[in-house]
């Protein structure tokens, strides 16, 4: 079979014909599962008072995930012609080491005798300085790799690694960052009135186009523009010969309207909100393609149908003029197009032209233009995975496929046109390893020499060296700490093994990672990954209610695929719950018969595998109680979590929905028609939470922002309407003046609070007695070595009010994944309180910019003394 034959095959059958296990859709779905009553074993139903223990529990858990953990990650600083590198391990106890790596040999060191540079600083500037805490957090090597140069205590030194000799410098070396060099020279010309040569003008008035050449008077190209249809976006070729322009055919965006009850200004009147929003089926502005040469005076309108979806369209132009190139996806996203233009005549052909029975994923697509457009790489599913394919635009042709096999590219990270190379991330390579793992790769244009550079078992990323000759290859899961190795570019091979995280201080105190958990989905076949978190005190001789966190939007998956510190679903479980979850069929990264589920179905929502995946988890660990089944989301997994008790009663018996899309027919036009197609057909009323209202079952928490910009409120309301009418029991918390929101920590603890009654049988403590306010706590400060090792976090809201007795101004900043984020000075005698969260870093800088030292968010609120 040729390879145009293959391909020809996939895309009429969808991607299903070949490829043995992926053929999802033709597989018949098994029954939901009917859970057996166990009358062996005994259902966890706490106590009020060991539902207070697990509270404490919890507790001491969010004090635990506050501590530092060490070479979570690795900075390398190159340096010696790329050679070489330095990066800085964070200890315990606000100790630090320098380390030094020869990239080219694979060789880690230390950067200098730590003990003998201490001593020499010492000497130099008179004061105490020890090797386990030296006082600077940068170094630099002179070019002559003889000296490290550093600041310390405002002061500039050169200490010398011979003699270890330190002295005074006018200023330390500074790091060059290499300049990124663009991986698409071929973009698009952003619009103007100018001619890039700057010959011609051109404007746009009373449905006209007028061109005026250097100082001459204007003339007119056309007046075919119309009031109900102006010409408006305009586009000049790089040859300055051809003038584009869009004819527009504007639609009339609706509104949606939100009404502030509570207005900040304690006005007596709510606040009527509006903004336009588009849904499914609104009539979409159209844009017309138009072709000017000022020169000749022509213009011709190209030769095809306006684009009615999405914006006005990027232009790419060929080299001579004569052909200009732009993408066009038909309203329902069922055919993609790269369209080429004559300019001259206005004739049009199709470059690429993809159809699929289902959707095509434009909202994740990628086109590649090489220079002069000669060549277009372009990222699609038509084999029935994502994969790269090369056009040759003059032709029309594909040249070849560059990728093949059943798994996919996630990502294109470089294109490197001179050596006809793509740097790619793929998933689904490594049979042995979870496949969604993003791993590195490289190929060629044509398809051969495909080098995978990275292989550790984990999901990778890759910070390359200036000349991208070696890399430092971070890995991880949700079960493994980073893992840091220098790798050589060429072939992937390690060059040493760098750093491992340290995590004794959480494993110490009794933190556990998440189980990473596989099983079959509905067809007895897939495979279904996911996450598995459990109570801290466990009793594997009881059995535990199950919460299912769940988000099956179709435009990715969602199961966390790194490690993490903390994460809310272990906040979730130490309160006596079994809390799970994982990414269905439906969901995006795997074949394109597996995403395809979701089809004019996103009340499928991957439910059928989600459940076959959780009595999986009961067979193989008993204390699993599936007659005991929560589920919780928010948006998309909103509207998942209330069809759960819609759909499939028999299994879910709680849910918590907050801001859910109850109905694709008042959500957004773009995401909704992306998946449910376009026109607006029976199957959308079909996957509707409203439409099915009647069949509702067990116990539904609805929330909703009064003020949701993403998802109309009136979703939420409707179907509480619904409810209403067919006399249906259910529960609804309005959060006045929040956007698209699971309810912050009010919400969070309204939906702790569903799930503890409903499921363990436990009535929350009444909030509303009287309750002695918290008394504010002193904080201690953590060493400024700290600040890339503290986790940061958050729990639940809290104060800090800090007191600057420094004598001098400070500076606050907020450690925000690795970066500081300023929020302002605090002047010498001055408090200021600050909102937070527990287990948040804030770093205090005095005026000159050095960092003194950090604070943490404790539960109460805390008291930071900054003293001199």
């Amino acid at each position: 079979m040729t390879r145009r034959h293959f391909l020809t095959q996939m895309t009429a059958s969808g991607g299903a014909a070949l490829l043995g296990a992926a053929v999802i859709e033709a597989a018949p779905l098994t029954k939901p599962h009917s859970p057996k009553k166990s009358t062996s074993r005994k259902s966890y139903l706490p106590t009020p008072a060991e539902q207070q223990e697990n509270t404490l529990r919890q507790q001491a858990y969010e004090a635990l995930v506050r501590q530092p953990v060490l070479k979570l990650s690795l900075e390398p600083h190159w340096f010696g012609g790329n050679e070489y590198f330095w990066y800085r391990n964070d200890g315990a106890g606000g100790t630090r080491e320098f380390v030094r790596v020869n990239a080219a040999l694979g060789v880690r060191t230390m950067a200098f005798d730590h003990q003998k540079l201490a001593k020499g600083l010492a000497k130099a500037s008179g004061k105490a300085c020890e090797a386990e805490r030296l006082p600077f957090d940068k170094i630099a090597y002179t070019a002559d790799l003889t000296a490290v140069e550093f600041e310390a205590a405002g002061k500039a030194w050169k200490c010398d690694q011979a003699s270890y000799v330190c002295t005074r410098v006018g200023a330390v070396v500074a790091e060059k960052p290499p300049t990124p060099k663009p991986d698409n020279p071929g973009a698009p010309a952003e619009s103007g009135p100018n001619s890039p040569d700057g010959r011609w003008a051109a404007r746009i008035s009373d449905n006209t186009i007028w061109v005026r050449n250097g100082g001459g008077a204007e003339s007119v190209l056309t007046h075919a523009g119309a009031g109900s249809h102006p010409f408006g976006e305009q586009r000049w070729s790089p040859d300055s010969k051809t003038l584009a322009v869009f004819q527009i055919d504007a639609a009339a965006v609706k509104s949606v309207y939100m009404v502030e009850s509570s207005p900040s200004d304690g006005g007596t009147r709510g606040v009527l909100h509006s903004h336009k929003y588009a849904q499914p089926g609104d009539k979409n502005t159209t844009y017309a393609l138009w072709l000017c040469n000022p020169a000749a005076k022509s213009v011709v309108p190209a030769q095809i149908e306006p684009n009615d979806f999405g914006d006005v369209p990027d232009l790419q132009w060929s080299t001579d003029g004569h052909t200009v190139f732009y993408e066009k996806t038909d309203r329902g996203h069922q055919r993609f197009r790269v369209i080429a233009v004559d300019t001259r005549t206005g004739e049009t052909r199709s470059v690429i032209d993809e159809r699929a029975k289902t959707f095509i994923n434009t909202s994740n697509s990628y086109t590649y233009y090489t220079k002069s457009a000669a060549e277009i790489i372009y990222l699609s599913e038509q084999d029935g995975w994502r994969h790269l394919y090369l056009y040759d635009t003059k032709l029309g042709t594909l040249k070849n496929q560059i990728t093949l096999g059943p798994w996919v590219v996630r990502e294109v990270e470089r294109v490197d046109e001179d050596a006809r190379q793509i740097w790619f991330q793929a998933s689904g390579r490594n049979p042995e390893q979870d496949p969604y793992f993003i791993h590195h790769c490289r190929v060629n244009f044509d398809g051969t020499d495909l080098v995978a550079l990275t292989e550790g078992n984990g999901r990778h990323s890759l910070q390359y060296a200036p000349d991208r000759t070696s890399f430092v290859d971070t890995y991880s899961r949700a079960d493994l700490p980073p893992v840091h190795e220098l790798r050589r570019t060429s072939d992937g091979a390690l060059l040493c093994a760098l750093e491992t995280a340290d995590v004794s201080a959480l494993s110490g105190g009794g933190w556990k990672a998440p189980e990473v958990f596989c099983a079959k989905g509905r067809d007895g076949v897939t495979d279904i990954w996911g996450l598995v978190f459990r109570p801290s005190n466990l009793d594997p001789a009881l059995s535990y209610p199950i919460l299912e966190n769940i988000y099956a939007g179709p435009q990715d998956s969602f199961v966390r695929k790194t490690f993490a510190v903390r994460d809310e679903m272990q906040s979730l479980a130490n309160l006596g719950f079994i809390v799970v979850q994982c990414d269905g069929m439906g969901t995006r990264n795997r074949s394109k018969a597996f995403h395809d589920v979701c089809w004019r179905n996103l009340k499928d929502g991957g439910l059928p595998d989600r459940i076959a995946w959780i009595s999986a988890l009961a067979q193989t660990y008993p204390y699993c109680d599936t007659r005991r089944v929560g589920i919780y989301g928010v948006s998309a997994g909103g509207q998942s979590a209330a069809g759960a008790l819609l759909f499939h009663p028999e299994f879910y018996k709680v849910a918590v929905a907050s801001c859910g899309c109850h109905d694709n027919r008042i959500d957004k036009q773009w995401w909704n028609e992306q998946w449910m197609g376009y026109p607006v057909g029976p199957w959308y009323a079909d996957s509707s939470n409203i439409t099915h209202a009647a069949n509702l079952r067990g116990k539904l928490l609805l929330l909703v922002g009064e003020l949701d910009s993403n998802v109309p409120p009136e979703s939420t309301l409707r179907l509480a309407d619904h409810l209403i009418k067919v006399g249906k029991d259910f529960d609804l918390l309005v959060l006045p003046g929040l956007d698209h929101t699971a309810g912050g920590s009010y919400g969070e603890r309204r939906r702790r609070d569903y799930f503890l009654r409903h499921l363990l049988g436990v009535e929350p403590p009444d909030r509303n007695v009287p309750t002695p306010s918290l008394t504010a706590v002193p904080l201690a400060a953590h060493p400024v070595s700290e600040e890339r090792s503290l986790s940061g976090e958050g729990g639940e809201e809290t104060t800090i009010r800090f007191h600057n007795e420094s004598g001098q101004a400070i500076e606050l900043f907020w450690l925000s994944g690795g970066k500081r984020v300023s929020y302002g000075k605090v002047a010498q005698g001055a408090a200021r309180e600050m909102h937070t969260y527990a287990g948040h870093a804030w770093l205090v800088t005095d005026a000159d910019g050095i960092a003194r030292e950090i604070f943490v968010g404790d539960p109460r609120p805390g008291i930071a003394e900054v003293k001199p």
